[in-house]
């Protein structure tokens, strides 16, 4: 693979050593002049004109094919959304549950997710119980069978939904989301299943967990180093028949010229009832960039091997160290090494030490560690200063 170009169109890795995709990915120089390309284009023909239109129409919707290919599902299942979270919450809040379901959370959730879970539960008087996956460090075929008997011991009669991330956002592991699934199917409730993908999408494969998910959310400006603000959902066919829309704009509409308050059937019966309204059209232009440069480097495949060597290299150079305690006992699946130095000073006091000489990695507090992720971009050079420094502390 060659990522030096890559690495080279990248101004955030020029002037550090960065560790950080999983925060956010750095965002390359053709990507940046995609957007203002974009949008120097709708200024041109007229922010609100007839010419405008035919060219907003186009970004749309070639974007929600190509997210949707990503996701391995057919674009009526592809909503686009701002983030992540919107991904998760907006489809979520429109399931039909009721008065006494239950929620099933994996331990290893994002904050913010798990507090829309609680608010949600409080609202409809549900009731949430917790998926062990925290303690899952060691190889990937002994997790993946540890996953599913721990939903098979966790799950209950009124389970409506499972929310469980395809990557786990703190340790780094890997979830058998496909598995998971078909396990769900054979439930006589069949349980929704809602996947947090923030580390997933332009990491690893993503493609059989999205189609088999009910509601599998990602973001543009992770793995993917595309530009904040633009993310999408791959929504089961059941969501898209079942759920009702939530937040509602002009977006969620069949026919969004006028009001009609005698209807029964506003919204589009496809993913764009979880769509709300004016969304930023220029980033899509930098994301489409960002996942053609990312599959210029190299097949889906070889990134996922490039990222693991890499992960693999640093897991193995922090095994080494005295002081030093990653939470994996294996090398990782992907690219998120987490690891705990032994001492007295918080994980914040490091991820500042780090930061003082140009390395960024970052802290986390449930389980209280470091985290450093390796990307298609990392080099071994930035691999060994990182492991030189946290020697030195």
């Amino acid at each position: 693979m060659d990522t030096n170009k890559l690495r080279s169109l990248c101004p955030a890795l020029q002037n550090k050593t960065y560790f950080n995709y999983g925060g956010q990915g750095p965002l390359p120089n053709s990507s940046l002049e995609a957007i203002t390309a974009s949008w120097k284009c709708i200024q041109e023909l007229g922010p609100f004109t007839a010419d405008v239109w035919p060219y907003i129409a186009k970004e749309v919707n070639s974007t929600r094919r190509l997210l949707a290919q990503c996701c391995g599902v057919p674009p009526h299942r592809l909503a686009l959304t701002e983030n992540v979270t919107s991904g998760c919450v907006l489809p979520l809040w429109g399931l039909p549950l009721t008065e006494g379901d239950r929620l099933l959370i994996s331990d290893c959730e994002h904050p913010g997710v798990v507090s829309a879970c609680v608010e949600l539960a409080r609202r409809q008087n549900l009731a949430i119980d917790v998926l062990p996956v925290k303690q899952l460090r060691g190889a990937q075929t002994q997790c993946d069978a540890a996953v599913v008997e721990a939903i098979d011991q966790t799950l209950t009669p009124r389970t409506r939904l499972v929310v469980l991330s395809h990557v786990l956002w703190n340790t780094g592991q890997v979830m058998p989301i496909a598995a998971v699934a078909d396990q769900l199917s054979q439930h006589p409730q069949q349980p929704f299943l809602l996947v947090d993908a923030a580390q997933s999408f332009g990491q690893i494969s993503v493609e059989d967990a999205a189609a088999a998910a009910d509601i599998y959310a990602f973001t543009g400006h992770k793995w993917a180093c595309g530009p904040e603000g633009l993310g999408g959902v791959a929504l089961s066919e059941r969501v898209v028949a079942e759920a009702a829309p939530t937040v509602i704009g002009w977006r969620s509409l069949r026919d969004e010229s006028k009001a009609d308050l005698s209807s029964t059937d506003l919204f589009h019966n496809d993913s764009r009832r979880f769509e709300v309204a004016t969304s930023c059209v220029p980033l899509m232009a930098g994301l489409r960039c960002s996942l053609q440069l990312l599959e210029n480097a190299g097949s889906g495949q070889q990134r996922w091997d490039r990222i693991r060597t890499l992960s693999s290299s640093l897991w193995q150079a922090l095994q080494e160290l005295e002081a030093v305690k990653p939470l994996l006992e294996v090398a990782p699946a992907s690219g998120l090494v987490s690891f705990q130095i032994i001492g007295d000073a918080p994980p914040a006091e490091h991820v500042n030490q780090l930061g003082a000489q140009g390395l960024w990695i970052r802290d986390l507090a449930d389980p209280s560690c470091l985290r450093a992720c390796t990307h298609i971009t990392t080099t071994d050079e930035d691999i060994n200063a990182l492991v030189a420094a946290i020697s030195a502390l």
